[in-house]
């Protein structure tokens, strides 16, 4: 099989490490071969798109420049990170469709010895290329630890299948690729109607009881259903119910424990690999009860400090520059 080029991200080196271990964990059993884009930078997030369009699709798109470059046969550029996943796919689409950003971007580039030509890498979110290349049948021949008895909320978050810009998942509002990828595992999959709603991104820092209410509304449509872990392909939502729901509970004065585990550290115990070196006990709310459920051992998670107090102005917030007045010299002339 053709190597995939793989674009981490930077949540992958951090909060996300679970995600990344399990990744590299479970790639080389179902023949999944990945080569990481050399000199990779960070996509910007979604802020940086809200302050200034020519740069933050400059800065998203020296990757795919990078990428174009380190190709082989296969052209497709593979996003675990649902983010960076819909900016990189974002950047390639708007380069096609507003050719005038297209060569801002690319004069940009040029600075650095890089050009990108739009449409010429596919880029895709790592859970598509597993359901749709590796396959469903593949990934259930490799099943050696059936999670049958595990009850699992399947969370995908809001940016994974929407705006779509290529028409890859079956739903827009309900996709069924994370639940028939969890079956394949063996594990009972409830049908959670929130699946494709928000986490809160960075509402947990701009406006808490909003991103509190939202979380809560995830952990208790799981709860109801009686799930006993949620599992995710993105790793923001993974942050944020993860690490918030302690201050979740302690708001509303509910007692939700409920898991939020990354879709490959499941499949990496279906496949019979250590749980410890999937990451688990990087999670915050312990999956060890869940797991136990099913006769897996599970490492508890690690003791860290509590957050800082957050301050009351909330994140800083970008400003515009100050508007500059011209001095006009003598005979009318404008002086810069």
């Amino acid at each position: 099989m053709d190597k995939y080029l793989l674009y981490p991200g930077c949540s992958m080196e951090s909060s996300a490490k679970a995600y990344y271990d399990s990744l590299i964990k479970v790639a080389p059993v179902i023949g999944l071969e990945l080569e990481e884009i050399d000199d990779w930078n960070c996509c910007g997030a979604t802020e940086y798109l809200g302050i200034s369009l020519t740069p933050a699709y400059s800065l998203i798109t020296r990757n795919l420049a990078l990428a174009s470059k380190q190709v082989h046969n296969n052209h497709t550029v593979v996003a675990p990170c649902s983010a960076c996943y819909l900016n990189l796919a974002k950047a390639d689409y708007y380069m096609r469709e507003q050719p005038k950003l297209g060569r801002m971007v690319n004069e940009s580039l040029a600075a650095g010895g890089l050009s990108y030509t739009p449409g010429s890498l596919d880029i895709r979110h790592l859970l598509d290329v597993i359901v749709y290349d590796i396959g469903l049948e593949t990934v259930k021949s490799k099943v050696t630890r059936p999670l049958a008895g595990l009850r699992v909320a399947p969370y995908l978050g809001c940016m994974v299948p929407r705006p779509d810009y290529e028409h890859r998942w079956s739903d827009h509002e309900h996709p069924v690729e994370l639940d028939l990828l969890l079956k394949a595992l063996g594990a009972e999959v409830i049908d959670f109607p929130l699946k494709t709603h928000c986490c809160g991104g960075h509402m947990t820092q701009i406006g808490p009881e909003t991103a509190f209410e939202l979380i809560r509304r995830l952990v208790s449509s799981a709860d109801n259903y009686e799930a006993d872990l949620m599992t995710t392909v993105c790793p923001m939502c993974q942050m944020n119910v993860d690490a918030y729901q302690g201050e979740m509970n302690s708001f509303f004065g509910t007692k939700y424990h409920m898991p939020i585990i990354f879709f490959t550290q499941l499949m990496g115990l279906a496949f019979g690999l250590d749980a410890k070196e999937l990451g688990f006990g990087m999670e915050l709310v312990s999956a060890k009860k869940a797991l136990g459920k099913i006769g897996i051992e599970a490492p508890e998670p690690v003791q860290v400090a509590p957050p800082k107090p957050r301050k009351a102005e909330g994140l800083p917030m970008p400003q515009p520059l100050p508007r500059r007045t011209p001095k006009v010299a003598e005979k009318g002339k404008v002086k810069k």
